[in-house]
């Protein structure tokens, strides 16, 4: 799940001459039928991924456009839009490729893979293959890699809910609200956004949900010839597996979930935002220490007291007179926010503040405020601010009672005013969303689903640490890899020997450890020696 935009704007297989029994889509097993996944849909599923099995893929050259040079290569999968409708209305799934580095006896298949969102693009992993990162080197000889733009995403059948411009369009009002008037305008945007989306995309919005998404993965799967699925999922691409892993539990292969959504029913959606509010705090509490321990380096303050006045101070300042006459409040929490997501936005958000105080504004106003004249970055963001609210709205049934979100905001922002608010308001669209809005499917593990691996670190803000023991919970014969005292979102994107070597160990050879592993955490940022480079 990421947080990015609404503030101001928030993670394959061998693909070879398979004789036709295996290019055909295997039967609906037991839990496929039974679980979550009404009979017409699981008779949709297996249509299109029996006509897709039969099509294949038509690997090509990407448009120079897509910005996926070669040997990357792209196509495209046909979904139907309704599964319970296969013979409908459908929409083209993009997908690329960069194909094993290793040869015939090393070669696994597919490594499908989703970075999140909900509304993320997974275009951009074949070129861990093709720019040779160090930490993939092993599960690409092994693997083709392919990534997907889901359904409403980039290249297929992309939803807008408002002008991109006006989407980035800064600045935005504080999202802390000083009065009920505040609330009333906040209400009102959200209320806009919701009708702007049914107005745009509201053929698409009854259709925007993870159990589609799950069963568009099975229809890549038979398109890329594939028995069964090989799948990375980050953040919100851990909920998308492990509802794939629910309704398809004897199609997965292998399946590792780094940074866990809490699947539980009852905290789809409205319930895990409210956590992450504290989560973020937590961490965000992480980062001003770090940054007063390098006061000698940021001189934003020698202990994290300190840097919270500075923080207060910077709000109030940006609150009455934005920052390079775009940057308010809305945006720097915008910006900010990545600190507590990503270790690597440690040193970059400390040094743009820092050169801001020391009386250069130029870094942070180019960081957070909008880039107006790019206007292919800006429709990228609102289409995924877009998919995330879709996705999220109809997924579950969201509260429709203002005092209730009101009442809960407010109690959490007491004890987390960090993210509280901001993230209120870029969820509120849900409150009166015109589409339908399901329940969300009961994640637990069927009969032939095989071990899944679990990555997770302790301190984790976008996906609490709690959720990664509730899917372990539900997916029997589940193992999990805990990065201690880190927190860092995305943990198998980062260097740690004991990570790395077990997330090898299972994609190369299927080796899981005969209990859970607890690592120390990866190397904390160090900027010094960031400055010196």
């Amino acid at each position: 799940m990421r947080r990015t935009a609404i503030l101001g704007a928030t993670g394959t297989v061998v693909t070879g001459a398979l004789i036709a029994g295996f290019m055909a889509a295997p039967t609906a097993s037991a839990g496929e039928r039974s679980h979550d996944n009404g009979a017409r849909e699981a008779y949709g599923v297996r249509v299109a991924a029996a006509q897709a099995a039969k099509t294949g893929i038509k690997w090509q050259d990407c448009p120079a456009s897509w910005g996926l040079a070669a040997p990357i290569q792209c196509g495209y999968v046909t979904v139907p839009v309704d599964y319970a409708k296969p013979h409908g209305r459908t929409i083209k799934i993009a997908v690329d490729r960069a194909r094993a580095t290793g040869d015939a006896n090393e070669r696994q298949g597919s490594l499908v893979y989703n970075p999140g969102g909900p509304g993320a693009s997974g275009m951009q992993f074949p070129a861990r293959v093709t720019k040779k990162n160090p930490l993939w080197t092993k599960s690409s000889k092994a693997y083709d890699f392919i990534g997907f733009d889901p359904r409403g995403v980039g290249h297929s059948a992309a939803l807008s809910c408002v002008d991109p411009q006006e989407f980035v369009k800064a600045p935005k009002a504080d999202p802390v609200p000083d009065s009920e008037a505040d609330k009333r305008a906040q209400r009102k945007l959200a209320k806009e956004y919701a009708d702007g989306c049914e107005e745009r995309s509201g053929a698409m919005l009854p259709y925007m949900t993870t159990p589609n998404t799950a069963r568009d993965l099975d229809v890549i799967r038979a398109a890329l010839g594939e028995k069964k699925l090989n799948y990375l999922g980050v953040s919100y691409g851990t909920y998308l597996g492990a509802v794939y892993g629910t309704l398809f539990p004897d199609h997965v292969r292998r399946m590792i979930v780094d940074s866990v959504v809490n699947p539980a029913q009852s905290n789809i959606w409205y319930q895990a935002n409210l956590e992450q509010d504290v989560a973020f705090e937590s961490r965000f509490a992480d980062w001003k220490k770090w940054v007063a321990q390098h006061d000698s380096v940021y001189h934003l303050g020698d202990t994290p007291a300190k840097v919270q006045r500075a923080w207060e101070k910077l709000r109030a300042t940006a609150k009455k007179n934005p920052i390079g006459g775009v940057v308010g409040p809305a945006e720097l929490i915008g910006y900010f926010q990545k600190a507590p997501y990503y270790d690597s936005y440690w040193i970059p958000v400390a040094d743009a503040w820092s050169k801001y105080r020391a009386g250069d504004e130029k870094p942070l106003v180019a960081a957070a405020g909008p880039d107006m004249s790019d206007t292919a970055g800006n429709i990228a963001a609102e289409n995924s601010n877009a998919v995330y609210t879709a996705v999220e709205c109809a997924d579950a049934k969201w509260p429709t009672s203002w005092n209730k979100w009101n009442r809960d905001n407010t109690r959490i922002d007491k004890k987390a005013p960090f993210m509280t608010w901001a993230n209120a308001w870029m969820n509120l669209p849900c409150a009166t969303w015109g589409g339908p809005q399901r329940t969300p499917v009961n994640v637990t593990s069927h009969k032939g689903l095989p071990p899944v691996l679990i990555v997770q670190s302790t301190r984790d803000a976008a996906t609490p640490f709690a959720g990664a023991v509730e899917l372990h919970k539900r997916f029997k014969g589940s193992r999990m890899i805990i990065e201690k005292g880190a927190g860092s979102h995305g943990v198998t994107g980062l260097l740690n020997p004991c990570i790395n070597s077990k997330v090898d160990a299972y994609l190369v050879d299927g080796k899981t450890d005969p209990r859970d592993v607890t690592c120390t955490p990866h190397a904390t940022p160090e900027p010094k020696a960031a400055a010196a480079k």
